[in-house]
């Protein structure tokens, strides 16, 4: 018998796998689980070169996944000052008069949109404080940006523009624009003229932020978006990366039979821990900025358009990727585009159970939950995202869709109990990464979600492991601590299931390890 690259013992082991549920020891070799058992069962696996840590009680479960993240394009997103806890104007104005320059602009992120205190997002608000600029803010949601005029005037941004996508350079009366930029199309007019670090610095940065994703527990996450594949492909040449990144590259309207021929290529592209694997759609946007595809318009008069101009031919992008053998995930936060991904999935036929899946889902009626399950279509839910709420309804997220759709808020146990695949995750940077609080506000949603009943604590493990497994289609090798599974594998001081939710959420992690190699080490 060949000897086991690592050995772990003393462990309280939750298994997820209803062949064994517990265990106390488990057995590594070439990134694979070899043996799950006690004491016993790995001692022959040990041999001179063997690694054997003994996790002195640790909880271990499966490694704990991240299924919807923005691990590469995020650290563009990321750049700059950190506005996350700017709460009203004169706060943003304060932190603006002190932000520091990158290259002679003012770069920042995480900005709420409840900080504008109801106001139109104009660029006139903080003029004054920015000076001479240029300035690019964007705001949490990473659907939405606030330029200045220097910077419009930089990117050659005079007025309306027509875009391929739902998207806006919100404009005045005059046809000024006012520097509210609305969706990806119209923010890149501005982002692409903005400083950017360099390869260097990336790379660092990149190891950097999946270190300290590791150090929460996190052994991986699904990267929805394309990221930049050279910049990880080079990184992970050069050394281990401490998570194991699955990527869906966009496919945007207008995405011709070469585009989609393209995406199909880059199926299984990659290298040690990560894999392009799917193909990620926008049904719509975000509710703050007005782009969820609602069935009825929102309080502003606005949500009633689709991303994609013409649905139709989003359906059909799906049915020639579906063909093609490629997984989708599509984003969808208003009902109705949940309903047209659904309808989508539908016309599939029954090839189509298991292929797909929904992100994000922030309101939907009681008619569509059961359908999840009886298309086989996968929730992503981001329970950080109810933080951005709040539970009197004074947020711009409740005032957009009135109350009766705010009472739907993130359905969580809703669709878990309906019989969906429910898979969990942060939309890091649009929240925080660190999982065990994932974990934690699953258990307990907050803001607008906090009077519906949130996951059970087994339920809220599974989202993060075997039932994002599932929805990445990756159940026969992941998302269990079974032999013949990968060895991602997350030992923490509490259990799971059984400690409070304020006590999981900074409980220390005593290890993380990723496809066999241990990438943190508990103090």
């Amino acid at each position: 018998m060949p000897a086991a690259d690592l050995v772990l013992t003393g462990a309280q082991v939750r298994t997820l796998d209803p062949a064994r549920p517990t265990a106390s020891a488990v057995a590594v070799r070439d990134g694979v689980i070899t043996a799950v058992g006690g004491t016993e069962d790995v001692r022959d696996w040990r041999g001179p070169g063997t690694e054997v840590v003994d996790l002195r009680g640790a909880h271990l479960v499966p490694g704990l996944v991240d299924a919807h993240s923005h691990p590469v394009w995020g650290l563009d997103m990321a750049t700059g000052t950190d506005l996350s806890g700017v709460t009203d104007l004169a706060g943003l104005r304060a932190a603006l008069a002190g932000a520091e320059r990158i290259d002679g602009w003012i770069v920042g992120h995480g900005l709420d949109h409840n900080a504008f205190e109801g106001r139109p997002i104009h660029h006139d608000l903080v003029a004054d404080v920015l000076g001479a600029g240029p300035a690019f803010l964007r705001l949490y949601d990473g659907h939405s940006a606030l330029a200045d005029a220097t910077a419009l005037a930089a990117a050659g941004v005079t007025g309306p523009r027509a875009f391929a996508q739902h998207a806006e350079v919100v404009c005045d009366a005059a046809g000024r624009p006012t520097g509210h930029l609305v969706e990806h199309a119209a923010m890149d007019l501005v982002a692409d003229v903005v400083p950017r670090p360099s390869y260097a610095e990336r790379r660092a940065r990149l190891l950097e932020l999946l270190s300290a994703m590791a150090a929460t527990g996190l052994t991986g996450a699904h990267v929805m978006d394309g990221g930049d594949l050279d910049l990880v492909r080079e990184v992970a040449q050069e050394t281990v990366l401490p998570l194991r990144l699955r990527f869906a590259p966009w496919c945007m309207p207008g995405a011709d039979e070469d585009a989609l021929r393209e995406l199909v290529r880059l199926q299984r592209t990659g290298g040690r821990h990560w894999l392009v694997g799917g193909v990620k759609f926008f049904m719509d946007g975000t509710v703050e900025g007005g782009t969820a595809w609602l069935e009825h318009p929102d309080c502003h008069g606005q949500g009633t358009a689709a991303f994609w101009p013409d649905p139709r031919r989003y359906a059909e992008a799906v049915h020639a990727l579906h063909t093609a053998g490629v997984r989708t995930a599509t984003h969808a936060i208003g009902d109705a585009a949940v309903r047209h991904v659904l309808d989508t999935v539908a016309a599939l036929g029954p090839s189509g159970r298991g292929a797909h899946r929904i992100e994000h889902i922030e309101t939907v009626p009681d008619e569509l939950l059961p359908r999840f399950a009886e298309l086989g279509v996968a929730a992503s839910l981001q329970p950080p995202h109810t933080g951005y709420t709040r539970d009197d309804g004074t947020d711009e997220w409740s005032r957009r869709l009135g109350g009766e759709r705010a009472a739907r808020a993130w359905r969580l146990r809703d669709l878990r109990e309906a019989g969906a695949t429910l898979a969990l995750g942060s939309d890091w940077p649009i929240a925080p990464y660190d999982v065990r609080a994932v974990l934690a506000t699953a258990r307990r949603p907050k803001g607008a979600a906090a009077h519906r009943p949130g996951l059970t604590p087994l339920q809220a493990l599974e989202g993060c492991t075997s039932h994002a497994a599932a929805a990445g289609g990756e159940s026969g090798v992941a998302g269990r601590v079974a032999a013949g599974c990968r060895a991602d594998l997350t030992a923490l001081a509490v259990d799971p299931v059984h400690a409070p939710g304020d006590e999981l959420a900074d409980a220390p992690v005593a290890l993380t390890v990723t496809g066999g190699h241990v990438v943190h080490r508990g103090g």
